[in-house]
């Protein structure tokens, strides 16, 4: 399913791919090689942008390793203060913000943290990119908003709040595996929120199959246009375009 999923999304030929999260499964060391040799396959780091997702840090033993793995993929424009996140990708008219939900978790727990640091950080690096005329996309694992105690980023609050006082134009996440689409207070008007299923996971239950969304982003007189396509795997095993919307 995987690989179907990326041939179809590189024969689109995106010019840039986002991850959002869960290379791995259990953090153990054997995973992350077999990750990194994929990870390749889909792209050079100037092309893919990766953060990472709780599986990533699932145990605090590997906690470092995914940023030690994929450092290029999440490697910012500018030089680092002393932590990875958040990172600043600047792609044509794209400013990719990537931050890092992941923190180990007790047994059967799936929550994810921004935390104080980063937040910090965050609040100085959208300030800073509110002036520019960029097309914004926050990337990062958890949802913003989560019915789900075992499940949800536990400073979502705090993110959001950051989020209205600056805004952005677009965020994307994982976790949930599902299609979804929710709006959140921005500095002039709402932004869409949009998660996607698992890359790698036939239909179950309630989660659909591996589908995957391209964006259409550009500039329109003095606003951004968007428009989002999601393509999936149909019960034949191809993969084909599910619907197309206009986001902005």
């Amino acid at each position: 399913m995987l690989d179907a999923l990326v041939a179809d999304m590189q024969a689109q030929r995106p010019d840039h791919v986002a991850v959002t999260g869960d290379l791995v499964n259990l953090a153990l060391e054997a995973e992350f090689t077999p990750a990194e040799a994929w990870l390749k396959s889909v792209g050079a780091p100037q092309h893919v942008t990766v953060v990472p997702g709780n599986h990533d840090a699932y145990v605090r033993a590997t906690k470092h390793r995914f940023t030690g793995t994929f450092g290029d993929y999440l490697r910012g424009d500018a030089e680092a203060n002393g932590t990875p996140f958040p990172f600043v990708r600047r792609r044509g008219p794209l400013a990719l913000i990537g931050v890092s939900s992941a923190v180990p978790t007790a047994p059967l727990m799936a929550t994810g943290k921004l935390g104080r640091a980063q937040l910090d950080a965050l609040d100085q690096t959208l300030a800073q990119l509110s002036s520019e005329r960029a097309f914004r996309v926050l990337l990062v694992h958890h949802p913003l908003h989560s019915d789900s105690r075992i499940k949800r980023l536990t400073d979502s609050r705090q993110l959001r709040a950051l989020l209205k006082r600056h805004g952005v134009e677009l965020v994307l996440h994982g976790h949930d595996h599902i299609h979804s689409t929710m709006w959140f207070e921005g500095t002039d008007g709402k932004i869409p929120a949009i998660g996607v299923p698992s890359a790698s996971a036939l239909a179950h239950r309630h989660y659909p199959a591996a589908a995957y969304n391209l964006f259409s982003i550009e500039r329109d007189g003095d606003q951004w246009r968007c428009v989002q396509t999601v393509r999936g795997l149909s019960e034949d095993m191809r993969v084909r375009q599910i619907r197309q919307i206009k986001l902005t």
